[in-house]
């Protein structure tokens, strides 16, 4: 690895200066500032960063099977998204490779007796995506079974010898003759597949090898699209979650918990929750399941713990009940220790907690807020009370973590980016401030990495989406995320968690609704006003940028609030909302937990939210980037902002879209050339003061630097 400084050009603009003659000496706060070895963050350092997705310990707890994204190298690998491979670490941090190279897998689960590994993949020869089973002592995976139109999730039976998977059905002959004639038109919302529920024998390894692995799938006729599916503990039933139809609207707001009988199909029960719904599990003994579900159907994010008693009171429609009604956090993993206790985790401010709750209420929490690590993923072991946590901190992207029993402190077992051990972090911590209303509010504040006390900084400020996410004090790099690349450059950067966002409960989290770029977007300005009065942010050097609903707040600092931003940066973000609510795909979303209000009920109200209202108050330059493809947020949004941008011609403007991508970029090239070009917007416009944008040519190479080449 070089220990030289890295050098990223773009064009005739070189983006990694020396810090200036007479470098500022880093505080004692920056990791590693005694060794002159450490060197800083990169764009080509983001482009390499590797991350775990998803951990599930083995049966007695001893292996976890975790699945590890693995970003394509760009101008080196064929372009595309990031590959995901399946690795084994043992409770000493051992790991082995199992699934590795060019490979999706996904959807694993550990055979009953912990001897095998079933995962989903499209592999060499495949058709579609298929059944794949390891053995954990080694060797080749075995195709077990395959479906005309690809697997999905999959659970197995208790006694493992059946499956229950997630498959649309086969295009019919007839339709794929009149396709391959040229009668391939779209009828919109209407000509879609759903998801279905197929049970199959799941065929042994013996029957693959004896070419016995011809068993014949059945599909249930189940009142809706299937997302999810659970054998119960006996095997008898199926806890399988519902949509409507396929559209993905109905699949954020109108999913249901149906009981099925596993053999027939035969709806037994269904579980009357209302609102957003998240993982869904069976209690041991199989009188309960437990789900992440909302408040109401105006809770913009599931995160409330419910549990439905499903063998007792009404039969046809069980009862629900919240067992932490007035728990400010939202709850993200959940798993039964036994029949009456749930482990779960839950984001809670900037940071996460680790506990138990009893069916009656009582809490027990061993991980409190305020620590270092941050849980994105919890599991449990099926036959061992010890959990495994995905996890991550503000010096590393997620990682497994094994905890070996209630109220132990987490192990780290993986080191997913060893070369991190090389860089040099800037100082990064929550920070407070009050609203103009009174209200309290709360982020993560990243220093320039060379931070000298009493000395203001260019600010970046970064809009999460949503509104009902947030922003921990966690690993906050990435392609789209300034982060500790922005802080070498001598930003500082500054992750906002405004009223509306999640990690503080329900009341919270709707304090945004009927009231879009109000309140929500004062709050931003609130806590820049706080990091120019404490000395940190210099007045007229603060950029904006965030995507989605951070790409909305984006578009309305360029124009509303122009007069407080010198840069913006908007990514596949919202400038119309009167065509917004007609040209997404989520209008029921956006009408229950956004706007609560039609169009047509308040023509004002949409059309005074827009940015494009308040257009002619631009003087801040606007780089605008969207994927072409985007079926959440319409490209015309861009579109529309650069049009009346370019045609007042008051500050520069930009608009680049990228194909084959959607509402964020997937692909190598694409994050590269999006991760270039915030960058580069903001130095241009914060630290050089130009009054013309930078060329449009950027010198990927010179970017990417000796690193193209290191996994």
């Amino acid at each position: 690895m070089t220990k030289q400084r890295w050098r990223v050009a773009f064009g005739w603009l070189v983006l990694w200066p020396v810090l200036a003659a007479g470098t500022l000496q880093a505080q004692s706060e920056d990791r590693g500032s005694e060794s002159g070895e450490l060197r800083r963050f990169s764009p080509a350092d983001v482009a390499k960063v590797r991350y775990v997705t998803n951990a599930k310990p083995s049966p007695d707890g001893s292996q976890v099977a975790y699945l590890l994204s693995v970003p394509r190298r760009p101008m080196s690998d064929d372009n595309g998204p990031a590959w995901t491979e399946l690795h084994v670490v043992d409770r000493d941090g051992q790991t082995r490779p199992f699934v590795t190279g060019h490979v999706n897998v996904s959807s694993t689960a550990w055979s009953h007796d912990g001897s095998a590994i079933y995962f989903v993949a499209k592999r060499t020869g495949d058709d579609h995506s298929a059944l794949y089973r390891i053995a954990i002592d080694g060797g080749e995976a075995i195709r077990v079974l395959t479906h005309e139109t690809g697997i999905g999730s999959y659970s197995l039976s208790p006694d493992g010898e059946s499956i229950a998977f997630l498959a649309t059905k086969p295009v019919p002959e007839d339709e794929k003759k009149l396709r391959d004639q040229g009668f391939d038109q779209e009828i919109y919302e209407e000509d879609v597949s759903a998801t279905l529920v197929w049970l199959s024998k799941l065929p042994t390894v013996n029957d693959v090898l004896e070419g016995k692995d011809d068993a014949q799938a059945k599909p249930l006729e189940l009142p809706g699209s299937a997302s999810q599916i659970h054998f119960s503990p006996s095997g008898k039933e199926l806890a399988v979650v519902l949509a409507p139809t396929p559209l993905i609207d109905d699949h954020y707001m109108a999913k249901k918990v149906h009981i099925a009988d596993a053999e027939s199909g035969q709806i037994i029960r269904e579980i009357e929750h209302v609102g957003k719904l998240g993982q869904v599990a069976w209690s041991p003994d199989g009188k309960r399941l437990a789900l992440v579900g909302s408040a109401d159907i105006h809770d913009p994010h599931e995160g409330r713990l419910v549990i439905a008693d499903v063998v007792s009171g009404d039969a046809d429609q069980p009862a629900i009940r919240d067992l932490m009604p007035e728990d400010d956090s939202h709850v993200e993993s959940i798993a039964w220790i036994d029949d009456t206790t749930l482990v779960y985790s839950a984001a809670e401010g900037v940071s996460s907690r680790l506990g138990t709750v009893t069916i009656d209420g009582q809490r027990n929490d061993w991980i409190e807020p305020g620590g270092e690590l941050v849980i994105d993923a919890m599991t449990k072991a099926a036959d061992a009370n010890s959990f495994v946590l995905v996890g991550e901190s503000a010096n590393h992207p997620p990682d497994v973590f094994a905890v070996e029993k209630q109220g132990d402190a987490p192990e780290r077992l993986t080191i997913s980016n060893p070369w991190l051990s090389e860089m040099r972090f800037a100082r990064q911590e929550p920070i407070r401030w009050t609203a103009a209303d009174g209200l309290e509010l709360e982020g993560v504040l990243m220093y320039p990495l060379n931070y000298v006390q009493g000395r203001q900084y260019p600010t970046i400020m970064y809009v999460h989406g949503g509104p009902e996410s947030h922003e921990s004090n966690a690993w906050l790099t990435s392609y789209a995320r300034p982060g500790q690349t922005a802080a070498a450059m001598g930003f500082a950067v500054f992750y906002p968690n405004y009223r509306g966002s999640t990690g503080r409960g329900v009341e919270f989290s709707m304090m945004g609704q009927a009231d879009a770029a109000g309140k929500e977007f004062s709050d931003l300005i609130d806590g820049v006003d706080h990091l120019i009065d404490i000395g940190i942010t210099k007045p007229d050097a603060v950029g904006i940028t965030g995507g989605s609903y951070g790409g909305f707040a984006s578009a309305w600092g360029t124009t509303y609030y122009s007069d407080r931003f010198a840069a913006s940066v908007m990514f596949v973000g919202i400038s119309d909302n009167v065509s917004k609510v007609g040209t997404t795909d989520i209008p029921e979303e956006m009408f229950l937990v956004h706007h609560r209000k039609r169009l047509w009920d308040d023509w004002d109200y949409f059309l005074e939210s827009s940015p494009i209202y308040h257009v002619q108050k631009n003087r801040t330059p606007t780089l605008i980037l969207h994927g072409k493809n985007d079926p959440r947020v319409h490209p015309s949004q861009s579109l529309e902002l650069f049009r009346h941008l370019k045609t007042l011609d008051q500050a520069p403007v930009r608009l680049v879209m990228y194909e084959g991508e959607g509402h964020g970029n997937r692909k190598a090239a694409a994050r590269l050339d999006y991760n270039l070009r915030m960058l580069r917007w903001m130095q241009e416009f914060l630290q050089k003061k130009s009054s013309a944008s930078p060329p449009l040519k950027i010198d990927y190479q010179a970017a990417l630097g000796e690193d193209s080449s290191n996994p």
